[in-house]
């Protein structure tokens, strides 16, 4: 009798063992489901991202009608795709990379689903003292508060830079620019899904040639939910340059814009959103 009871509680020790050595095993998987979610599988691929980013730097006549790079970021931050225009990596400012990856960044970083904000729109707010704005702007200092991972930046085979093999890609870069050339992206839900910057032109055609890169990719769904700071309800998220798309000129970047490029094209002449 002894010996039945004292195996009844050695194989009950097991089962228990078991249970909990499963249990354990398990927890890993768990915790996996509440990291941040990486939403690349939303978003466009990395021949989709080139295709609209060579069509976009086509179609835009403003700036110098140079090459452009272009990043895609998940709403985690993760970069998603990174390309370039040129016939190879050469052709586009090699520093304009990292550039774009940071306005993807920061368009992302600062939109919400109700608000999206472009890099051209945080400008002005994010300057510092000078004569004709000598409290400075009420973001200064944005700029430095989420700097760019340079392991993931600049990692890496330089010869991947600009394709599928991007060192970027599947991961954080981080960032914040405050020049043109970075929106957020919105799907048909009108919810934020991440962010697009490019860069490689003036400010002010990077800004241009990122918006025509969004609606080629058909992700600035704002109907009536999304809302910006132009003051244009086509084009809610649109640089605002002062004295070309607004009401008068005041020789100041207040409020919400931002000067005039060389060659400058007005941005209200860009598509309308969805």
């Amino acid at each position: 009798m002894k010996s039945n009871n004292l195996l009844k509680i050695i194989v009950a020790g097991a089962i228990v063992a078991t249970v909990s050595s499963t249990a354990f095993a398990a927890a890993p998987e768990s915790a996996k489901t509440q990291s941040p979610r990486n939403g690349c599988g939303l978003l466009p691929s990395y021949s989709q991202l080139k295709d609209a980013l060579i069509q976009a730097v086509a179609d835009e006549s403003s700036g110098i009608n140079l090459q452009m790079w272009g990043t895609i970021v998940d709403r985690d931050g993760v970069v998603c795709a990174v390309a370039f225009s040129g016939a190879n990596r050469g052709e586009q400012w090699p520093g304009s990379r990292v550039i774009s990856a940071q306005k993807a960044n920061t368009a992302n970083a600062f939109s919400l689903d109700g608000l999206a904000l472009s890099t051209a729109n945080l400008y002005s707010a994010a300057q510092g003292t000078s004569d004709a704005t000598p409290m400075g702007g009420s973001l200064y200092g944005l700029q430095f508060s989420n700097p760019v991972d340079p392991a993931v930046a600049y990692g890496g085979n330089p010869a991947d830079a600009g394709t599928r093999n991007d060192y970027m890609v599947g991961k954080r870069v981080g960032g914040v620019n405050v020049f043109g050339g970075g929106l957020g992206l919105y799907n048909s839900d009108e919810r934020i899904i991440g962010g697009v910057g490019v860069s490689g032109d003036t400010s002010c055609a990077d800004h241009m040639i990122g918006w025509r890169v969004r609606h080629a990719l058909h992700l600035d769904n704002f109907g009536t939910s999304v809302g910006g700071v132009s003051g244009d309800p086509l084009r809610p998220d649109n640089m605002i340059i002062d004295g070309l798309n607004t009401v008068t000129s005041n020789g100041i970047t207040d409020g919400f814009e931002q000067p005039s490029c060389l060659n400058t094209a007005n941005p209200n002449t860009l598509p309308a959103v969805h």
